[in-house]
């Protein structure tokens, strides 16, 4: 048994990292402190200065524990590490971080490629990012493609040198033909380090190659060459344009402000490579109440630059940030030469904190106007679909809907909708196993009956294992069942729900004759529903889910050959002979329907087969 008081006793002076976790020893909080036995001790002591956030974190730890290191930027870099692998939820986060994209160029590699990533990882290769619009990145890869004739592929080099053709690019002049020894690796390497240079914003040599080149192009009279090249020549100035001298001195620095309101706050990044302007990105924090723009900042900076290869010589910061000389020490030691953080208190240097500071003041407002139009759509969405039905608290619904395509035997799925939206990892396949032949009713009380009796079967077992009903995958329970049908599709379910004694409602979509949802069926009932409201929007993306994800279901079966018509249970007809009935009648009920000559008519199909056909149906 942890006892705290106990354990606070045993801490060392030392500089070092502390871990908080709580009573599922989740890891909430990581933190640093030069001494941890008066960092840590501050937590628990009673303190008017205490913020609500801390006193709620304190109030979950169960249990603590530390790593000592030899300095306190050794623990900065701890912690910075330990944060971005963990995510404690009392940590200042940056939000959906991984999802930010990169540049990645692979200088480990003899003939290095430049390549779109999701994330950095320590291979040794050259990262640029993160950036924001993963679109920017894909066309500046596409830019240095084709000015650097960088290759593509991933072919083993050298060891795969004329092992295979060159591809296309070789051939539209977009690559030089490493794989081919068409280029050595020292004049490929040329060709790399201008790449580098390129994504380091250094512009100028290419905008004068790619202009001495046109020029040479045009005195030629090649006009489709020079064409070539001003294209080329407008997309590197159209990167240019979006730069603005800021500065005389020419030097790198990041231009870091920041906006926040009660929940969020967006940081803007202004990036100035050899005192220009070269791109500029916003980010997301998630926050708590009472950290002020110091915590923000000091908690951005530290996860931002922990994660990109690149730190500039100076940073300018909307305020002082918490520990501004360890984080000064750790950059430098990552850029290899000091490195200053700055608050800019006049003159042009505080107009362009400012500048970003209103940027991403702009970029919180419009993201609160999308955010609004969002809870509209899915939450707002799910509330006036239980105003319609008279309940309150709908969070979670589950639809299902049966596919039985041409005879085939039938399918069935299950979609799930939390807070108005795809819950995707809870959707359920079911390939029905006790009934035969096309019977949606049938099957769709086999689906029911088999996702709530395996829920309540894991809900039991976990219960006596001691583990929560959460970790079941069948356990979670819906607040509300919406089946792909009116009266008899809600019979169903009510019955398969009483014979488990459960008791959740469940409402039918009522279709008309173009079998779009025109109310909703309800404790014997048919509900109208306004057809422009979100509320029916929603009920729409529902129903379109199910039948998608079944019909997608059948289809994958169908073509794994893992589905059977009842055609063949009838002697005589192979897989040969059903798809010529299918064919020519289109459906079973036709099939049915059919008299014996028609079926003998059948492509493919004699008299004894006919027969056999007819009396099965008969």
């Amino acid at each position: 048994m942890f006892n705290i008081e106990e354990e606070l006793k045993k801490l060392p002076s030392q500089p070092g990292v502390y871990i908080m976790h709580d009573s599922k020893d989740e890891i909430i909080y990581v933190g640093k402190a030069i001494s941890l036995k008066n960092r840590v001790r501050q937590y628990f002591q009673s303190s008017r200065n205490k913020t609500a956030k801390i006193e709620q974190m304190v109030s979950r730890i169960a249990r603590f524990e530390y790593i000592i290191t030899d300095s306190e930027l050794e623990a900065l870099v701890l912690e910075c590490n330990l944060i971005k692998e963990h995510r404690p939820r009392y940590n200042t986060m940056l939000k959906d971080d991984k999802s930010y994209p990169y540049i990645k160029v692979t200088v480990n590699e003899e003939f290095p490629r430049v390549l779109f990533a999701r994330e950095m990882k320590k291979d040794k290769n050259k990262y640029f990012g993160p950036y924001t619009s993963a679109g920017a990145v894909k066309d500046t890869i596409d830019l240095i493609h084709k000015i650097y004739r960088i290759r593509t592929c991933n072919r083993n080099l050298p060891k795969d040198i004329g092992k295979d053709r060159p591809c296309l690019n070789y051939h539209i002049k977009q690559c030089d033909a490493p794989c081919q020894g068409y280029i050595s690796r020292e004049e490929y390497a040329k060709s790399i380090g201008q790449a580098l240079d390129f994504l380091n914003g250094q512009y100028g040599p290419v905008i004068k190659s790619l202009e001495q080149k046109m020029q040479a192009a045009s005195d030629e009279l090649d006009f489709e060459k020079a064409i070539e090249y001003r294209e080329l020549l407008n997309s590197v100035k159209q990167i240019a344009q979006k730069q603005k001298i800021t500065s005389s001195s020419m030097e790198d620095r990041d231009i870091i402000a920041m906006a926040k309101d009660e929940k969020d706050a967006v940081v803007q990044v202004f990036f100035v490579r050899d005192g220009r302007l070269i791109g500029r990105e916003h980010f997301h924090v998630t926050v708590a109440t009472a950290e002020d723009s110091k915590q923000i900042l000091t908690s951005f900076v530290k996860q931002f630059y922990a994660g990109t290869p690149f730190v500039p010589r100076e940073l300018w910061v909307q305020t002082e940030l918490e520990d501004s000389g360890v984080i000064s020490e750790w950059l430098s030691a990552k850029r290899g030469q000091k490195v200053r953080i700055t608050v800019p208190q006049k003159g042009q240097k505080e107009r362009l904190v400012e500048l970003a500071e209103k940027n991403a003041a702009l970029v919180l407002s419009q993201d609160k106007e999308k955010i609004k139009r969002e809870e509209l759509r899915t939450r707002g969405a799910m509330n006036q679909v239980g105003e319609w039905l008279g309940l309150t608290g709908i969070r979670r619904i589950e639809a299902f809907d049966i596919s039985n395509t041409s005879g085939i035997e039938s399918v069935g799925s299950m979609i799930v909708y939390e807070d108005g939206k795809p819950k995707r990892n809870d959707y359920r396949k079911f390939k029905i196993k006790w009934v035969k032949g096309p019977n949606d009713y049938a099957s769709m009380k086999e689906v029911l009956t088999r996702r709530f009796s395996h829920g309540l079967e894991e809900a039991d077992l976990l219960k006596e294992k001691g583990m929560d009903e959460s970790f079941g995958s069948f356990t979670r329970f819906p607040d509300l069942i919406m089946m792909d049908g009116g009266k008899g599709q809600v019979n169903v379910a009510l019955e398969v729900l009483n014979e488990l004694k459960l008791s959740i409602p469940v409402c039918g979509m009522v279709k008309d004759d173009n079998h779009r949802t025109r109310g909703l069926y309800y404790q014997n009932v048919e509900i109208p529903i306004d057809k422009h409201s979100e509320g029916f929007r929603l009920i729409t993306r529902i129903q379109d889910e199910a039948h998608r994800f079944a019909i997608e279901y059948h289809r994958s079966l169908r073509n794994k050959g893992q589905v059977k018509s009842i055609l063949d249970d009838i002697s005589g007809i192979g897989p040969t002979r059903r798809k010529a009935l299918m064919r020519q009648f289109k459906s079973i009920e036709a099939v049915k329907e059919a008299t014996l000559e028609e079926l003998a008519g059948a492509p493919g199909m004699n008299r004894q087969a006919a027969q056999s056909v007819y009396d099965f149906f008969h």
